[in-house]
């Protein structure tokens, strides 16, 4: 549980450097797996670039997941499931997107989720051209650090409506591709990243932010050029950068 919480902590004030343009403020959250029942998450309100241990709450999978499975929820009844899915009565408030995090980490190899809202990202998810790039791609590092394509969920509102929009679209995601994705982009919101670590988190979101300023740049000069889906498929698929990938712990 410590190192989760370290790792936890580690990767939030990452996220939330001012240099890195990510997120500013309170926006923004990230959580971690701990065991098939419990999941740690950012507490509401809590800033990412100055996280502490006592801004990460423990809850229970069960009555968060529950959530998604009934059929009208009020936001009042979404407040007392989150506060009553607390392991201590003393913890702070989860997150109101505790629930996407809790069905994301119950995805296979995924043990780490982090969530924010990069100046650059925006400017295309807050664009007409949002589900272009984030089904296509660029550039050969993008597919290695961000997968052959992302999830794209248009604007939904946040919360248990924006957890099942999520679940929808990312198993459609694991049919295609049989496999999770690596990152999900939210129309005039914001990026998910999804990993077995950290490490592979921190290189999703800063590889796909550097993705979403090269195709601003490219469509201000007449582009972007895609990758084609051969092409796509053929760096995938590359032994060598498989073994990349595990140097980089992707």
């Amino acid at each position: 549980m410590k190192e989760k919480i370290s790792a936890l902590i580690k990767l939030g004030r990452e996220l939330g450097r001012e240099d890195l343009k990510l997120a500013i403020l309170a926006e923004g959250n990230v959580s971690a797996k701990v065991s098939t029942t419990e999941f740690l998450v950012k507490a509401s309100g809590s800033s990412l670039n100055t996280l502490k241990e006592g801004d990460l709450t423990l809850c229970s999978v069960e009555p968060v997941l529950a959530l998604l499975d009934r059929r009208t929820v009020s936001d009042s009844e979404v407040q007392d499931a989150l506060m009553s899915a607390r392991v201590s009565t003393d913890a702070k408030k989860p997150s109101v997107e505790a629930a996407f995090h809790a069905w994301l980490l119950s995805l296979e190899n995924v043990q780490y989720v982090g969530h924010c809202h990069p100046v650059a990202a925006n400017q295309v998810l807050c664009s007409p051209r949002a589900r272009d790039f984030a089904e296509r791609r660029l550039f050969p590092d993008e597919v290695v650090c961000c997968g052959p394509a992302s999830v794209f969920v248009p604007y939904t509102d946040p919360g248990i409506p924006l957890a099942r929009e999520i679940k929808e679209r990312v198993l459609l995601y694991i049919k295609q591709f049989g496999c999770a994705p690596r990152l999900i982009l939210l129309q005039n919101h914001g990026i998910i990243a999804l990993g077995r670590t950290p490490e592979s988190v921190l290189s999703c979101i800063l590889m796909g932010t550097k993705a979403a300023e090269i195709f601003v740049g490219a469509a201000a000069l007449g582009g972007p050029n895609f990758m084609s889906p051969k092409d796509i498929e053929r760096i995938a698929s590359r032994p060598d950068e498989w073994y990349r990938q595990q140097q980089l712990k992707l």
